[in-house]
């Protein structure tokens, strides 16, 4: 009996714990978490995405931008600096000629001539001089007879006349020796070859022992001071109005294509090439260090004055859709805007921007179509959430 006494109420707790424990109502399951959907325009790549890697972002900024297409140009000679050299005389080289590169000096010797010629002006100076002495010697002693009144007028005009013909062949025979570039009254054939100004070879076409005469098709030597060259280009009738003398120009050879070269604009051609419908224009460039060099082709930009500015992006960073341009700007970690601009002007590689864009925003300059097409999937996929990984 002790037993079953003790059992019983055991039982009834343990069914009442049952009884209590079966009414106890389920907990309400934890609510569902959504992500933000963000408009449309809007990209954001969560922290963690793999596409992070492939944006690359950049600051934009004013800058003194193109107004015009880039033009074609070429390098050149500064012509006044520069001079084709010739013999005015013939003659056979007797000397050493310099090396293509060599620096002269003005009024330095280039080559020497044995020339008869020369030697036939020199002779005649000679013999202009002696009879000139003669003249004036005939003359002084007619003077004297004359101012006695031993000598009649008329032959004292003959004797002056005849030292005015005297010195007339010494005038005329020494002209012809400075032209030649010839002070010095030693009479001999060799006549030397100089260069009137300082500068470099850079054309030789001659050889030893070679027979030089006047109207050779080809001068001897061109000698020309390459710290300073010409940017040679045609520009179309539409852009003349953004050049004129005194207008900067950003030069780029293929050489150099990291390296920017300025030229300033000092000819304008007052002719219109009625074919091409194009104008000449000449600018002139410092290359101090010598890294330019005649004949090289180059590729001119005229840019905007310090005072009208815009920016300029890559076009790798603008996109098309529907009728207009977009471009993605930043508007926080990994989160992009797509947004409208206006392009003034689209080169080859940059585009200039008129608006749409402010100074000191960042945009992704590569990687566009890449968030272009997370955008548009975030579009099919409706209410899904926004956050690309």
């Amino acid at each position: 009996m002790k037993n079953c006494f003790v059992t019983v109420p055991v039982v009834g707790l343990l069914s009442l714990l049952c009884v209590l424990l079966g009414c106890q109502p389920e907990a309400p399951p934890p609510p569902e978490v959504k992500a933000e959907v963000l408009p449309k325009d809007e990209v954001l790549l969560s922290a963690d995405s793999s596409k992070r890697a492939m944006i690359v972002e950049m600051k934009v900024e004013l800058m003194s931008a193109p107004v015009m297409e880039p033009v074609a140009g070429k390098i050149a000679y500064d012509e006044t600096r520069t001079v084709r050299i010739s013999a005015p005389i013939s003659g056979r080289i007797v000397s050493g000629i310099p090396m293509l590169g060599a620096a002269v000096k003005a009024k330095a010797p280039l080559i020497e001539l044995d020339s008869p010629e020369f030697g036939q002006a020199k002779e005649v100076y000679a013999n202009a001089l002696a009879d000139e002495r003669l003249a004036d010697s005939a003359w002084a002693r007619a003077k004297t007879l004359y101012d006695h009144g031993v000598l009649p007028h008329k032959q004292l005009q003959e004797v002056e006349n005849q030292l005015e013909h005297a010195k007339d062949d010494v005038r005329r025979s020494l002209m012809h020796l400075k032209n030649l570039g010839v002070s010095d009254n030693e009479i001999n054939n060799r006549y030397l070859v100089r260069s009137p100004i300082a500068g470099l070879i850079t054309e030789r076409h001659v050889n030893s022992g070679m027979e030089v005469r006047p109207d050779l098709q080809e001068p001897l030597f061109v000698v020309s001071d390459l710290q300073s060259l010409w940017l040679q280009m045609s520009v179309f009738e539409k852009d003349l109005g953004t050049l004129k003398p005194g207008t900067e120009v950003l030069v780029h050879v293929p050489a150099f294509p990291d390296r920017p070269f300025t030229a300033t604009v000092e000819y304008v051609d007052k002719l219109v090439d009625e074919a091409t419908r194009t104008i000449k224009v000449r600018a002139r460039i410092a290359n101090l260090d010598g890294a330019l060099l005649p004949a090289m082709y180059a590729t001119a930009e005229v840019q905007d004055s310090a005072t009208n500015q815009a920016i300029v992006v890559p076009l790798t960073a603008v996109f098309t859709e529907g009728e207009g341009d977009q471009v993605f700007v930043k508007i926080g970690d990994g989160h992009y805007k797509q947004r409208d601009i206006t392009i003034r002007l689209r080169l080859k590689d940059r585009a200039v921007i008129s608006t749409g864009l402010l100074p000191g925003e960042t945009i992704v300059s590569e990687g566009a179509l890449l968030l272009r097409t997370e955008e548009a999937n975030e579009q099919t996929a409706g209410d899904g959430p926004s956050v690309n990984h």
